[in-house]
C-alpha cells in the first residue's frame, strides 16, 4: 500500500523560508516522478513543482519560479519543497503526489498517490 506523508508546514512570516518533506513507502520510490501541489482556501488544488524519477528534470508552476525548489533523496525515500521568500499567497495545504508517467505534468490526474496534506500559512 502506497503512503506518502508530508510534513515541515508551519506558520511564518512572510519573506521567511520553510522545508516540506514528504516520505514513501509502499512503491519504489526511484521509479515515480514526484509532486507537490497546493490547494489555497477557496481555490483548486495547483501545481507547483515536480522532479523526474531520475532527478535530472524538474518543472515549476511559474508563480514559485526562482522561489522554491524540488528535490529527492531516493535513498531515503524522501521528497523536498524548500520554500524561500514566502508571500501570504504562498498559504495552502500543500501535498505531495506520486506519478507513474515519465515526465508527468501539472494535471492533477496524471498522479497517482497523495498524501494528506500540510498546512502552510504566510503573514504579512
Amino acid at each position: 500500500q502506497v503512503q506518502l506523508v508530508e510534513s515541515g508546514g508551519g506558520l511564518l512570516q512572510a519573506g521567511g523560508s520553510l522545508r516540506l518533506s514528504c516520505a514513501a513507502s509502499g512503491h519504489t520510490f526511484s521509479n515515480y516522478d514526484m509532486g507537490w501541489f497546493r490547494r489555497a482556501p477557496g481555490r483548486e488544488r495547483e501545481f507547483v513543482a515536480r522532479i523526474t524519477w531520475s532527478g535530472g528534470s524538474t518543472l515549476y508552476a511559474e508563480s514559485v519560479k526562482g522561489r522554491f525548489t524540488i528535490s529527492r533523496d531516493d535513498a531515503k525515500n524522501l521528497l523536498y519543497l524548500q520554500m524561500n521568500s514566502l508571500k501570504p499567497e504562498d498559504t495552502a495545504v500543500y501535498y505531495c503526489a506520486s506519478s507513474d508517467r515519465a515526465y508527468a505534468g501539472p494535471r492533477v490526474n496524471e498522479y497517482n498517490f497523495w498524501g494528506q496534506g500540510t498546512q502552510v500559512t504566510v503573514s504579512s
